[in-house]
């Protein structure tokens, strides 16, 4: 398990799209200590930006969470996971085409596999969605930070074309529904 031995932290690994809107939505949640963005999945070392946007290098674009499961469950977060995206889209979210912008939990413990697997195949049986989730559930292994700009650049640049015709409502209405959960600035 990844886990802070001494802060009692555990990791948590998703890719839901675009890491700007993942991060920004994962950072708002109480209990989230940070949401880093990066790649994850696939077969080259290092990769940048401009390789995985190729769709060439098999990662994904997602986010390493550290959080305190004192504060908040792994299962809060899985929950904040699939409402916060469409895990119906294979390989696509809105108009973020490639593999790099797959539906993604990449687990630390062979608890998170099981929850992970649990909650996917729940709402996939309670019909919340039209097609099948195509979520791909598969083991943690080398996250690679994405470069500095890329580090909460939602709060850093609001103003920016995504950020405020796709990030800004997406996080908005994300905080409507999960507003119990938010860190404590947040929740006003």
């Amino acid at each position: 398990m990844t886990t802070n031995q001494s802060a009692n932290l555990a990791k948590a690994t998703f890719g839901t799209g675009c890491f700007w809107c993942t991060e920004a939505v994962f950072e708002s949640l109480d209990g989230v200590i940070s949401a880093v963005s990066g790649y994850e999945g696939g077969h080259k070392v290092n990769p940048t930006y401009t390789e995985v946007c190729t769709g060439t290098t098999g990662h994904a674009e997602c986010i390493e969470i550290t959080y305190d499961p004192a504060k908040i469950t792994y299962q809060d977060l899985l929950e904040a996971f699939f409402r916060s995206h469409d895990p119906t889209s294979l390989n696509r979210q809105g108009n973020d085409i490639g593999t790099q912008y797959r539906s993604v939990i990449f687990y630390h413990t062979d608890e998170q596999k099981q929850l992970a697997e649990t909650a996917k195949a729940e709402l996939d049986k309670s019909g919340a969605y039209d097609s099948p989730i195509v979520t791909e559930i598969t083991a943690a292994e080398t996250f690679y930070e994405a470069e500095a700009y890329h580090q909460n650049y939602f709060a850093k640049n609001p103003n920016q074309g995504y950020c405020a015709f796709v990030v800004a409502p997406k996080v908005d209405k994300f905080r409507k529904v999960f507003k119990e959960k938010l860190k404590a600035e947040l929740s006003h």
